[in-house]
């Protein structure tokens, strides 16, 4: 059984010739955050409205307000516990040492 060697490459030739470019309908990190940010917004201001149709009297069912609600905040927690771990990852990265 014959085992060929390892060939040796330069260091710099491997990053730019198999580079990955994102495709033309890839979103950026910014925009993925920022249609996460309006997705809660938007379960927000649906359980605000949920919640105003209740007590007007436009709603008999307390269930679909509870659900929105609920939908709303684990959205929210969700969106909080990302800001945390963004912010913790940037916190280390400025503790590193260059």
């Amino acid at each position: 059984m014959r085992i060929e060697p390892i060939k040796l490459m330069p260091v710099g030739s491997r990053l730019t010739s198999d580079a990955v470019l994102p495709a033309s309908g890839d979103k950026s990190f910014g925009q993925l955050l920022s249609d996460a940010l309006n997705n809660v917004n938007e379960l927000q201001n649906s359980a605000n409205q949920a919640s105003v149709d209740l007590a007007a009297g436009k709603l008999q069912d307390v269930s679909q307000v509870v659900i929105a609600t609920e939908k709303a905040s684990v959205a929210l927690q969700l969106t909080m516990q990302v800001r945390n771990k963004i912010v913790d990852a940037y916190q280390e990265v400025m503790r590193m040492q260059v």
